[in-house]
């Protein structure tokens, strides 16, 4: 008899020890309970979410005070410290947020775009993507570029030919603004003829080209120039070993027209002096 009063004591004693903490949490407005908020203590971290009644309950030992942490995803969250030495039931009103995010957009091509889209073969070389590769004497050529994607032979080492489909170079048909480009080499095939400040898209056709091309077997490599800046004056330019370029563009009539002037300097003449 002794034992199980000793027994029924100390059980008493360990219920003793815990409280529980519920209630509901609604929204300050419109009263409704929110579903799926939570409830932390930070004391004992033990937390609890809503219910779809936005019911809670926790369990916890028994403390002086409890801190409580009651937050919700659009809402602002809230603090309170309450006695935790007996079970009490809590009810929680919660203001919403309203937080002005910045736009996000993703762009993005499929992997197989160039074999699924009504023009095929054709491989669009991003201007962004090529002014962050790394620079050969501190020229950023986009024959180079070319020469790195698939399908594409490099020439001679050093020099920006490049073989398409097992042709020779001169089958590549080079365009600038619809404009045919004979000779897009400079120093013996050391550099491209493009300054790749003043250009805006550069584009490798590599089979099913159309007819206004004209009779080349290999690649057409199309590449257009920028339009020049509308909106105000921008300068760039970079001073390599070899060469350095100069690049200004700027409104003639702001939202109307602009103009861009580019200009490339070598200095192989100062260099072959006596």
């Amino acid at each position: 008899m002794g034992f199980v009063c000793l027994y029924l004591s100390i059980l008493s004693g360990l219920m003793a020890q815990n409280i529980t903490l519920s209630g509901y949490v609604r929204d300050t407005r419109t009263g409704e309970s929110l579903i799926g908020a939570t409830i932390f203590n930070t004391n004992q971290k033990i937390g609890a979410t809503t219910n779809t009644y936005g019911f809670y309950s926790l369990t916890l030992h028994q403390i002086d005070t409890l801190g409580l942490v009651f937050s919700m995803l659009g809402y602002e969250p809230q603090l309170k410290k309450v006695t935790g030495r007996n079970s009490l039931s809590l009810t929680i009103t919660l203001d919403e947020s309203a937080q002005q995010l910045d736009e996000v957009r993703i762009n993005a091509a499929r992997n197989d775009q160039n074999v699924s889209a009504p023009q095929m073969g054709v491989m669009d070389v991003p201007m962004k993507q090529i002014r962050t590769l790394p620079a050969v004497l501190g020229e950023r050529d986009v024959l180079k570029i070319i020469q790195l994607l698939p399908g594409v032979q490099a020439g001679q080492e050093g020099t920006t030919g490049f073989f398409v489909r097992g042709g020779n170079t001169d089958q590549n048909l080079v365009q600038l603004d619809e404009a045919t480009v004979y000779n897009p080499n400079h120093l013996f095939g050391l550099f491209s003829t493009f300054n790749t400040n003043a250009l805006k898209n550069v584009s490798l056709i590599k089979g099913g080209f159309s007819a206004q091309y004209g009779g080349r077997l290999s690649s057409i490599l199309d590449i257009s120039m920028k339009d020049g800046n509308n909106q105000k004056i921008a300068v760039s330019g970079g001073i390599g070993l070899l060469t350095s370029n100069l690049t200004v563009e700027g409104p003639l009539k702001r939202d109307k027209s602009s103009y861009i002037i580019s200009a490339r300097r070598s200095y192989a003449d100062l260099l072959a002096k006596p």
